[in-house]
């Protein structure tokens, strides 16, 4: 029993080395350790911000210096008025628009409650709160740090010298989202991350089933080039793809009340592009896999980061610095981009032109090296 226990023992380790797929094993619990680890932060931090001073005095300034200086904002931004920030916001360029209105000194030399206009992008809930309670907490701040300076020289007659602690006020106005609902921001970046999941499945499975039950090399002999077997091997899975796309598009309407503010078209035009990526991951995962086993581990080691890091959870400008440059990589990230601008903020076609070129590199990139990859295995 002994001998028989080492030796079985001995051929199963032996096998177990010699499989490609225990690389994942180990791969996808380091992956895993890393991205919650380290890449992932809960803490809303350097939301992009915009700044406007429409009254240009040193209390405006001083008031506006306490958003420069929170580790919540980080200002990329001077603009000259409400209605650029308003714009901003709906390009996707910031989040937070912060305004100091016109008389703000003014209303502190007399006394009175200054407020500051705080423009904030309610598509992602949590951050819009987050953004909201720290200019409260700003604001209040101020008003414990500025006493009121006479507005000018005129004042100077009507103000006395003692005067009171300013009252400086956090005026927020929420955009695309006034209730805060987390529904409208995570069901639109889940209709990525459910179609990514489906197309890559679906066309990694299908030339994986094929050369293990033997049917493909019954294509390799047929005279049709590779374009022309790839794409035929795409057509049937890219149907089927709108279809799963129509449906989950309905249920993000009809079940969970995510209305459409934008294009149907633009957006109907902009999911076939992406699609078009799923599907070439998918062919790509089919000729390195060698069973629908591999395949299956293959994929969910893409989905991990692309859930991760495509900020479908987390938002990406509080990714840290290190990290932040591989959400570039993930190509789901320009889709939810993609999503959440035409569902939620009504985004033009111009606000969007940054995540559609880069989809379009990816798709292009993608198609041409599953269609080297698929030619090796067809010669």
């Amino acid at each position: 029993m002994g001998s028989g226990f080492v030796a079985i023992a001995t051929k199963e380790c032996l096998h177990v080395l010699r499989d490609p797929s225990t690389r994942f094993v180990f791969l996808i619990p380091i992956l895993q350790l890393v991205l919650f680890g380290y890449a992932i932060r809960i803490d809303i931090e350097d939301v992009p911000t915009a700044i406007v001073d429409l009254d240009r005095t040193q209390d405006s300034r001083e008031a506006l210096d306490r958003f420069r200086n929170a580790r919540t904002f980080e200002v990329v931004r001077e603009l000259g008025s409400v209605a650029e920030i308003e714009d901003a916001i709906v390009a996707g360029d910031v989040k937070v628009g912060i305004c100091a209105p016109l008389g703000f000194a003014r209303k502190l030399a007399r006394g009175e409650e200054a407020e500051l206009l705080v423009v904030v992008d309610g598509s992602y809930s949590s951050e819009a709160s987050a953004a909201i309670n720290v200019s409260r907490e700003l604001a209040l701040w101020s008003s414990q740090t500025l006493r009121a300076v006479p507005w000018d020289v005129h004042e100077l007659k009507r103000v006395p010298r003692a005067v009171p602690l300013a009252r400086v006020a956090a005026k927020p106005r929420l955009l695309f989202n006034p209730n805060l609902e987390s529904a409208n921001f995570f069901v639109p970046g889940l209709v990525g991350i459910v179609l990514q999941l489906v197309t890559v499945l679906l066309t990694a499975f299908s030339i994986v089933r094929e050369r293990e039950n033997g049917t493909f090399e019954q294509l390799m002999v047929t005279p049709v080039g590779v374009w022309g077997l790839l794409l035929g091997k795409l057509a049937p899975y890219a149907v089927i793809a709108v279809l799963e796309t129509a449906f989950v598009i309905n249920v993000m309407v009809f079940v969970f009340g995510v209305p459409i503010a934008g294009s149907l078209p633009l957006l109907g035009s902009l999911t076939l592009l992406f699609l078009l990526t799923s599907l070439s991951i998918g062919v790509i995962i089919s000729t390195v896999a060698r069973n629908q086993a591999e395949a299956m581990q293959m994929a969910f080691l893409l989905l991990l980061p692309s859930i991760l890091l495509s900020g479908f959870v987390f938002p990406l400008e509080s990714m840290p610095r290190p990290i932040y440059p591989v959400t570039f990589l993930i190509p789901v990230r320009y889709f939810i981009e993609i999503l959440r601008g035409i569902i939620l903020r009504d985004a033009p076609f111009s606000a969007l032109v940054f995540p559609t070129a880069s989809l379009a590199i990816f798709t292009a990139l993608l198609l041409i090296v599953s269609a080297l990859r698929f030619r090796r295995r067809v010669a």
